[in-house]
Protein backbone atom coordinates (compact mmCIF):
# COMPACT_ATOMS: atom_id res chain seq x y z
CA UNK A 1 0.00 0.00 0.00
CA UNK A 2 1.32 3.83 -0.87
CA UNK A 3 2.10 5.57 2.15
CA UNK A 4 3.08 9.24 2.36
CA UNK A 5 5.41 11.50 4.54
CA UNK A 6 4.08 14.92 5.03
CA UNK A 7 5.67 17.99 4.07
CA UNK A 8 8.04 20.06 6.10
CA UNK A 9 5.00 22.69 6.52
CA UNK A 10 1.23 21.86 7.35
CA UNK A 11 0.27 24.69 4.49
CA UNK A 12 2.21 23.15 2.16
CA UNK A 13 0.77 21.85 -1.28
CA UNK A 14 -0.19 18.45 -1.24
CA UNK A 15 1.71 18.12 -4.56
CA UNK A 16 4.87 18.32 -2.52
CA UNK A 17 4.85 15.12 -0.21
CA UNK A 18 7.05 12.51 -1.34
CA UNK A 19 5.60 9.29 -2.31
CA UNK A 20 6.58 5.37 -1.07
CA UNK A 21 6.37 3.11 -3.73
CA UNK A 22 5.51 -0.58 -3.21
CA UNK A 23 9.64 -1.11 -3.93
CA UNK A 24 10.77 0.97 -1.19
CA UNK A 25 12.07 3.67 -3.69
CA UNK A 26 10.45 7.22 -2.47
CA UNK A 27 9.37 10.01 -5.41
CA UNK A 28 10.10 13.52 -4.10
CA UNK A 29 6.62 14.64 -5.10
CA UNK A 30 3.07 13.81 -6.93
CA UNK A 31 3.69 15.69 -9.96
CA UNK A 32 5.20 13.28 -12.98
CA UNK A 33 5.90 13.94 -16.25
CA UNK A 34 3.40 11.71 -18.61
CA UNK A 35 4.93 10.41 -22.09
CA UNK A 36 5.03 12.02 -25.24
CA UNK A 37 6.47 10.32 -27.71
CA UNK A 38 9.27 12.62 -28.78
CA UNK A 39 10.98 11.45 -32.00
CA UNK A 40 14.65 12.56 -31.00
CA UNK A 41 15.86 9.61 -31.75
CA UNK A 42 19.05 9.03 -34.44
CA UNK A 43 19.15 6.60 -36.93
CA UNK A 44 20.36 3.83 -35.09
CA UNK A 45 17.64 4.72 -32.85
CA UNK A 46 19.83 5.45 -29.76
CA UNK A 47 19.35 8.92 -27.74
CA UNK A 48 20.65 12.12 -29.63
CA UNK A 49 21.80 15.27 -27.96
CA UNK A 50 18.80 17.07 -27.93
CA UNK A 51 16.86 14.38 -26.46
CA UNK A 52 19.09 14.55 -23.56
CA UNK A 53 18.99 17.92 -23.33
CA UNK A 54 15.26 18.05 -23.24
CA UNK A 55 15.28 15.84 -20.77
CA UNK A 56 17.83 17.66 -18.76
CA UNK A 57 15.82 21.24 -19.49
CA UNK A 58 12.51 19.21 -17.44
CA UNK A 59 14.86 17.96 -14.55
CA UNK A 60 15.71 21.47 -13.89
CA UNK A 61 11.37 21.52 -13.55
CA UNK A 62 10.54 20.47 -10.11
CA UNK A 63 9.01 17.29 -11.34
CA UNK A 64 9.04 14.42 -9.19
CA UNK A 65 9.52 11.65 -11.99
CA UNK A 66 10.05 11.92 -15.68
CA UNK A 67 8.58 9.14 -17.57
CA UNK A 68 9.93 9.27 -21.61
CA UNK A 69 8.25 8.56 -24.62
CA UNK A 70 7.46 5.60 -26.57
CA UNK A 71 11.16 3.56 -26.19
CA UNK A 72 10.21 0.38 -28.34
CA UNK A 73 12.01 -2.99 -27.46
CA UNK A 74 11.68 -3.76 -30.90
CA UNK A 75 13.92 -1.91 -33.84
CA UNK A 76 11.46 -3.63 -36.41
CA UNK A 77 7.91 -2.74 -34.62
CA UNK A 78 8.17 1.42 -34.20
CA UNK A 79 5.51 3.41 -33.12
CA UNK A 80 7.36 6.27 -35.18
CA UNK A 81 10.45 6.11 -37.42
CA UNK A 82 12.33 8.14 -34.94
CA UNK A 83 11.58 6.61 -31.74
CA UNK A 84 14.48 4.92 -29.48
CA UNK A 85 14.86 1.49 -29.28
CA UNK A 86 16.35 -0.72 -26.10
CA UNK A 87 16.85 -4.43 -27.92
CA UNK A 88 20.62 -4.88 -26.70
CA UNK A 89 23.55 -3.28 -25.03
CA UNK A 90 24.34 -0.58 -27.80
CA UNK A 91 23.33 1.88 -26.87
CA UNK A 92 24.65 1.54 -23.41
CA UNK A 93 26.86 4.96 -22.97
CA UNK A 94 24.05 7.15 -24.33
CA UNK A 95 21.30 5.83 -22.33
CA UNK A 96 23.46 6.62 -18.96
CA UNK A 97 24.58 9.58 -20.46
CA UNK A 98 20.56 10.53 -20.83
CA UNK A 99 19.95 9.49 -17.23
CA UNK A 100 22.84 11.07 -15.73
CA UNK A 101 21.81 14.73 -17.03
CA UNK A 102 18.07 14.46 -16.74
CA UNK A 103 18.28 13.24 -12.70
CA UNK A 104 21.42 15.88 -11.66
CA UNK A 105 18.92 17.85 -10.36
CA UNK A 106 17.20 15.36 -8.14
CA UNK A 107 14.28 14.21 -10.84
CA UNK A 108 13.88 10.34 -11.13
CA UNK A 109 13.94 9.46 -15.16
CA UNK A 110 11.64 6.30 -15.27
CA UNK A 111 11.75 4.73 -19.35
CA UNK A 112 8.34 3.74 -21.04
CA UNK A 113 8.69 0.72 -22.61
CA UNK A 114 6.19 0.04 -25.19
CA UNK A 115 5.60 -2.25 -28.62
CA UNK A 116 3.12 -0.94 -31.48
CA UNK A 117 1.73 -3.54 -32.57
CA UNK A 118 -0.83 -2.94 -35.23
CA UNK A 119 -0.59 1.00 -34.37
CA UNK A 120 2.85 1.59 -36.58
CA UNK A 121 2.37 3.84 -39.69
CA UNK A 122 2.51 2.79 -43.20
CA UNK A 123 6.11 2.72 -43.94
CA UNK A 124 7.37 2.86 -40.59
CA UNK A 125 8.08 -0.61 -39.86
CA UNK A 126 8.66 -3.67 -41.29
CA UNK A 127 7.10 -5.79 -38.82
CA UNK A 128 3.11 -5.29 -38.34
CA UNK A 129 1.80 -7.57 -35.89
CA UNK A 130 -1.27 -7.95 -33.86
CA UNK A 131 -2.62 -10.36 -31.54
CA UNK A 132 -5.20 -11.23 -34.09
CA UNK A 133 -4.87 -9.73 -38.16
CA UNK A 134 -7.45 -6.94 -37.12
CA UNK A 135 -6.86 -4.36 -39.23
CA UNK A 136 -7.46 -0.49 -37.68
CA UNK A 137 -10.67 1.07 -38.00
CA UNK A 138 -12.37 4.47 -38.60
CA UNK A 139 -10.92 7.77 -40.01
CA UNK A 140 -7.39 6.97 -39.87
CA UNK A 141 -7.05 3.28 -41.08
CA UNK A 142 -5.47 4.29 -44.71
CA UNK A 143 -2.53 5.68 -42.84
CA UNK A 144 -1.91 1.96 -41.05
CA UNK A 145 -1.09 -1.49 -42.72
CA UNK A 146 -3.28 -4.70 -41.73
CA UNK A 147 -1.34 -6.48 -39.36
CA UNK A 148 -0.69 -9.96 -39.27
CA UNK A 149 -2.06 -12.31 -36.08
CA UNK A 150 1.57 -13.47 -34.15
CA UNK A 151 2.95 -16.79 -33.50
CA UNK A 152 3.06 -18.37 -30.20
CA UNK A 153 6.75 -18.57 -30.36
CA UNK A 154 6.67 -14.30 -31.26
CA UNK A 155 4.82 -13.63 -28.48
CA UNK A 156 7.18 -15.38 -26.04
CA UNK A 157 9.97 -13.43 -27.85
CA UNK A 158 8.09 -10.51 -27.50
CA UNK A 159 8.08 -11.19 -23.65
CA UNK A 160 11.60 -11.81 -23.44
CA UNK A 161 12.72 -8.45 -25.49
CA UNK A 162 10.34 -6.22 -22.61
CA UNK A 163 12.45 -8.07 -19.79
CA UNK A 164 15.70 -7.41 -21.43
CA UNK A 165 14.49 -3.87 -21.98
CA UNK A 166 13.88 -3.31 -18.79
CA UNK A 167 17.13 -4.83 -17.48
CA UNK A 168 19.38 -2.80 -19.56
CA UNK A 169 17.22 0.65 -18.37
CA UNK A 170 18.06 -0.54 -15.11
CA UNK A 171 21.98 -0.47 -16.16
CA UNK A 172 21.51 2.12 -17.81
CA UNK A 173 20.74 4.18 -14.30
CA UNK A 174 16.49 4.70 -14.95
CA UNK A 175 14.96 5.00 -11.96
CA UNK A 176 12.27 2.63 -13.03
CA UNK A 177 10.17 1.42 -16.11
CA UNK A 178 6.56 1.74 -17.40
CA UNK A 179 4.79 -0.57 -19.20
CA UNK A 180 2.47 0.81 -21.64
CA UNK A 181 -0.54 -1.23 -21.27
CA UNK A 182 -3.20 1.40 -22.94
CA UNK A 183 -3.99 3.55 -26.12
CA UNK A 184 -4.61 0.86 -28.44
CA UNK A 185 -0.81 -0.64 -28.77
CA UNK A 186 0.08 -4.29 -28.18
CA UNK A 187 -0.45 -4.86 -24.64
CA UNK A 188 -4.12 -2.78 -25.07
CA UNK A 189 -4.36 -5.23 -28.14
CA UNK A 190 -4.19 -8.25 -26.39
CA UNK A 191 -6.54 -7.15 -23.49
CA UNK A 192 -9.33 -6.23 -26.12
CA UNK A 193 -11.85 -8.49 -27.23
CA UNK A 194 -12.13 -6.43 -30.65
CA UNK A 195 -8.66 -7.16 -31.66
CA UNK A 196 -7.64 -10.58 -29.91
CA UNK A 197 -9.78 -13.09 -31.49
CA UNK A 198 -7.64 -15.69 -30.30
CA UNK A 199 -8.73 -19.15 -28.83
CA UNK A 200 -5.48 -20.28 -27.33
CA UNK A 201 -3.48 -19.79 -24.42
CA UNK A 202 -3.17 -15.82 -25.35
CA UNK A 203 -7.16 -15.44 -25.84
CA UNK A 204 -10.65 -16.32 -26.17
CA UNK A 205 -11.36 -15.33 -22.05
CA UNK A 206 -10.69 -12.14 -19.97
CA UNK A 207 -8.11 -14.16 -17.97
CA UNK A 208 -6.26 -15.48 -21.38
CA UNK A 209 -6.21 -12.33 -23.07
CA UNK A 210 -4.57 -10.65 -19.95
CA UNK A 211 -1.76 -13.05 -19.81
CA UNK A 212 0.36 -11.60 -22.06
CA UNK A 213 0.64 -8.48 -19.74
CA UNK A 214 0.71 -10.40 -16.68
CA UNK A 215 3.24 -12.26 -18.19
CA UNK A 216 5.61 -9.45 -19.62
CA UNK A 217 5.33 -7.69 -16.09
CA UNK A 218 6.76 -11.23 -13.94
CA UNK A 219 9.48 -11.21 -16.72
CA UNK A 220 10.68 -7.59 -16.26
CA UNK A 221 10.35 -8.43 -12.22
CA UNK A 222 12.68 -11.12 -12.56
CA UNK A 223 15.01 -9.49 -14.96
CA UNK A 224 14.79 -6.50 -12.42
CA UNK A 225 14.36 -7.74 -9.26
CA UNK A 226 11.90 -6.69 -6.09
CA UNK A 227 13.27 -3.10 -5.34
CA UNK A 228 13.08 -1.79 -9.16
CA UNK A 229 9.78 0.61 -9.75
CA UNK A 230 7.68 -1.31 -12.65
CA UNK A 231 4.94 0.86 -13.44
CA UNK A 232 1.80 0.10 -15.91
CA UNK A 233 -0.20 2.78 -17.90
CA UNK A 234 -3.54 1.01 -18.56
CA UNK A 235 -7.00 2.01 -20.48
CA UNK A 236 -10.05 2.69 -17.74
CA UNK A 237 -11.81 1.51 -21.57
CA UNK A 238 -11.36 1.72 -25.36
CA UNK A 239 -14.67 2.90 -25.52
CA UNK A 240 -15.27 1.26 -28.47
CA UNK A 241 -18.89 -1.18 -28.31
CA UNK A 242 -18.17 -4.92 -27.79
CA UNK A 243 -14.25 -3.84 -26.51
CA UNK A 244 -11.91 -3.13 -23.61
CA UNK A 245 -14.63 -2.45 -21.20
CA UNK A 246 -14.27 -0.54 -17.72
CA UNK A 247 -15.57 -4.38 -15.75
CA UNK A 248 -12.54 -5.62 -17.69
CA UNK A 249 -10.06 -2.83 -16.77
CA UNK A 250 -10.65 -3.35 -12.84
CA UNK A 251 -9.58 -7.08 -13.31
CA UNK A 252 -7.03 -6.61 -14.68
CA UNK A 253 -5.78 -3.59 -12.09
CA UNK A 254 -6.33 -6.50 -9.24
CA UNK A 255 -4.31 -8.77 -10.96
CA UNK A 256 -1.51 -6.48 -11.49
CA UNK A 257 -1.93 -5.43 -8.30
CA UNK A 258 -0.96 -8.90 -7.26
CA UNK A 259 1.85 -9.16 -9.59
CA UNK A 260 3.57 -6.50 -7.47
CA UNK A 261 3.69 -3.51 -9.70
CA UNK A 262 4.62 -0.30 -7.65
CA UNK A 263 2.47 2.53 -9.93
CA UNK A 264 -0.65 2.32 -12.01
CA UNK A 265 -1.32 5.36 -14.38
CA UNK A 266 -4.89 5.51 -16.07
CA UNK A 267 -6.01 6.83 -19.03
CA UNK A 268 -8.00 5.69 -21.98
CA UNK A 269 -8.99 4.94 -25.72
CA UNK A 270 -6.70 4.34 -28.95
CA UNK A 271 -6.02 5.44 -32.14
CA UNK A 272 -9.74 4.41 -33.01
CA UNK A 273 -11.49 6.54 -30.18
CA UNK A 274 -9.35 9.09 -28.80
CA UNK A 275 -10.63 9.66 -25.04
CA UNK A 276 -6.92 10.69 -23.56
CA UNK A 277 -7.30 13.58 -25.77
CA UNK A 278 -10.75 14.60 -24.62
CA UNK A 279 -13.00 14.54 -21.59
CA UNK A 280 -16.02 11.22 -21.26
CA UNK A 281 -16.61 12.44 -17.65
CA UNK A 282 -17.49 16.34 -17.76
CA UNK A 283 -20.88 18.16 -17.16
CA UNK A 284 -21.67 21.72 -16.93
CA UNK A 285 -23.14 22.00 -13.01
CA UNK A 286 -21.28 24.65 -11.85
CA UNK A 287 -20.21 22.90 -9.33
CA UNK A 288 -16.64 22.09 -7.17
CA UNK A 289 -17.09 18.13 -8.48
CA UNK A 290 -17.87 18.56 -12.18
CA UNK A 291 -15.04 21.50 -12.63
CA UNK A 292 -12.81 18.85 -11.06
CA UNK A 293 -14.49 16.15 -13.68
CA UNK A 294 -14.18 18.38 -16.52
CA UNK A 295 -10.98 19.02 -16.21
CA UNK A 296 -9.44 15.23 -15.34
CA UNK A 297 -10.41 13.20 -18.04
CA UNK A 298 -10.74 9.85 -16.06
CA UNK A 299 -11.28 10.83 -12.52
CA UNK A 300 -14.81 8.86 -12.33
CA UNK A 301 -12.97 5.57 -13.09
CA UNK A 302 -10.06 6.60 -10.90
CA UNK A 303 -12.90 7.20 -7.69
CA UNK A 304 -14.10 3.35 -8.52
CA UNK A 305 -10.62 1.96 -8.61
CA UNK A 306 -9.22 3.89 -5.49
CA UNK A 307 -12.23 1.49 -3.83
CA UNK A 308 -10.77 -2.04 -4.92
CA UNK A 309 -6.69 -1.17 -5.07
CA UNK A 310 -4.39 0.04 -2.57
CA UNK A 311 -2.04 0.70 -5.81
CA UNK A 312 -0.56 4.25 -6.21
CA UNK A 313 -2.63 5.62 -8.74
CA UNK A 314 -1.03 8.15 -11.39
CA UNK A 315 -4.05 10.36 -13.08
CA UNK A 316 -3.22 11.68 -16.58
CA UNK A 317 -5.26 13.50 -19.07
CA UNK A 318 -6.59 17.41 -19.15
CA UNK A 319 -5.22 18.63 -15.47
CA UNK A 320 -4.34 22.35 -15.79
CA UNK A 321 -4.93 23.54 -12.51
CA UNK A 322 -3.23 23.94 -9.27
CA UNK A 323 -6.27 23.47 -7.48
CA UNK A 324 -7.64 20.68 -8.69
CA UNK A 325 -4.26 19.17 -8.56
CA UNK A 326 -3.93 19.50 -5.30
CA UNK A 327 -7.55 18.76 -4.12
CA UNK A 328 -7.79 15.07 -5.86
CA UNK A 329 -4.43 14.30 -4.08
CA UNK A 330 -6.02 15.96 -0.43
CA UNK A 331 -9.03 14.06 -1.16
CA UNK A 332 -7.10 10.50 -1.11
CA UNK A 333 -8.86 9.94 -5.05
CA UNK A 334 -5.10 9.29 -6.26
CA UNK A 335 -1.65 9.71 -5.56
CA UNK A 336 -0.17 11.63 -8.14
CA UNK A 337 -0.95 13.50 -11.27
CA UNK A 338 0.84 13.54 -14.50
CA UNK A 339 1.06 16.11 -16.94
CA UNK A 340 1.99 15.97 -20.31
CA UNK A 341 1.46 18.92 -22.71
CA UNK A 342 1.11 21.29 -20.18
CA UNK A 343 5.47 20.81 -19.60
CA UNK A 344 6.04 21.38 -23.25
CA UNK A 345 5.14 24.71 -22.83
CA UNK A 346 5.80 25.54 -19.28
CA UNK A 347 8.53 23.08 -18.29
CA UNK A 348 9.02 24.73 -14.93
CA UNK A 349 5.23 24.29 -14.46
CA UNK A 350 6.34 21.95 -10.87
CA UNK A 351 8.29 24.02 -9.66
CA UNK A 352 6.53 27.45 -9.81
CA UNK A 353 3.34 25.16 -8.82
CA UNK A 354 5.19 24.08 -5.54
CA UNK A 355 6.28 27.50 -4.84
CA UNK A 356 2.76 28.79 -4.90
CA UNK A 357 3.88 31.07 -7.46
CA UNK A 358 1.23 30.25 -10.96
CA UNK A 359 -2.25 28.90 -10.47
CA UNK A 360 -2.37 27.16 -13.97
CA UNK A 361 -1.13 26.35 -17.26
CA UNK A 362 -3.40 27.12 -20.02
CA UNK A 363 -4.45 24.46 -22.35
CA UNK A 364 -3.18 25.28 -25.78
CA UNK A 365 -5.43 24.36 -28.76
CA UNK A 366 -4.30 24.55 -32.16
CA UNK A 367 -6.36 23.03 -35.39
CA UNK A 368 -6.95 23.11 -38.68
CA UNK A 369 -11.03 22.57 -38.67
CA UNK A 370 -10.50 19.15 -39.97
CA UNK A 371 -11.19 16.80 -37.83
CA UNK A 372 -9.74 14.13 -38.58
CA UNK A 373 -6.61 15.81 -38.85
CA UNK A 374 -6.49 18.18 -35.47
CA UNK A 375 -5.98 14.98 -33.17
CA UNK A 376 -2.36 14.60 -35.17
CA UNK A 377 -1.74 18.51 -35.01
CA UNK A 378 -2.33 18.67 -31.37
CA UNK A 379 0.98 15.82 -30.86
CA UNK A 380 3.12 17.72 -33.41
CA UNK A 381 2.44 21.17 -32.53
CA UNK A 382 3.79 19.82 -28.89
CA UNK A 383 6.50 17.77 -30.50
CA UNK A 384 7.91 20.84 -31.83
CA UNK A 385 7.82 22.38 -28.91
CA UNK A 386 10.27 19.60 -27.02
CA UNK A 387 12.78 20.40 -30.04
CA UNK A 388 12.99 23.70 -29.35
CA UNK A 389 13.87 22.53 -26.28
CA UNK A 390 16.56 20.25 -27.38
CA UNK A 391 18.05 22.83 -29.49
CA UNK A 392 18.42 24.91 -26.49
CA UNK A 393 15.33 27.11 -27.30
CA UNK A 394 12.66 27.91 -24.47
CA UNK A 395 8.83 26.99 -25.94
CA UNK A 396 7.01 29.50 -28.21
CA UNK A 397 3.24 29.70 -27.89
CA UNK A 398 2.85 31.21 -30.80
CA UNK A 399 4.50 28.42 -33.28
CA UNK A 400 2.38 28.37 -36.18
CA UNK A 401 0.31 25.45 -36.55
CA UNK A 402 0.85 25.08 -40.27
CA UNK A 403 4.53 24.96 -39.35
CA UNK A 404 3.83 22.11 -37.09
CA UNK A 405 1.54 20.16 -39.44
CA UNK A 406 4.12 19.97 -41.85
CA UNK A 407 6.95 18.85 -40.46
CA UNK A 408 4.70 16.14 -38.44
CA UNK A 409 3.86 15.00 -41.89
CA UNK A 410 7.14 14.41 -43.27
CA UNK A 411 9.08 13.35 -39.99
CA UNK A 412 6.07 10.49 -39.40
CA UNK A 413 5.04 9.64 -43.52
CA UNK A 414 8.31 11.50 -45.05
Amino acid sequence: MSTSTPANSDSASPLARPLELPCGVAIANRVIKGAMTEQLADSTHGPTEELIRLYERWGCGGTGVLLTGNVMVDHRALEGPRNVVIEDDRHLAKLREWTERAQRNGAQLWAQLNHPGRQTPKGVSELIVAPSAVPLQGSLRRLFSPPRALTGSEIEDIIARFATAADIAKQAGFAGVQLHGAHGYLNSQFLSPLTNLRNDEWGGTPEKRRRFLLETVKAMREKVGPAFPIGVKLNSADFQRGGFTEEDSMEVVSALEAAGIDLLEISGGSYEKTAFMGNADADDTGTRESTRRREAYFLVYAEKVRQRTSLPLMLTGGLRTVAVMESIIEDGLVDCVGLARPLTIHPDFTRDALAGNIEEVAATKVNLGIRIFDDMLQSWWHQEQMKRMGRGLEPKLNLNRFVAWGKGLLNTFG
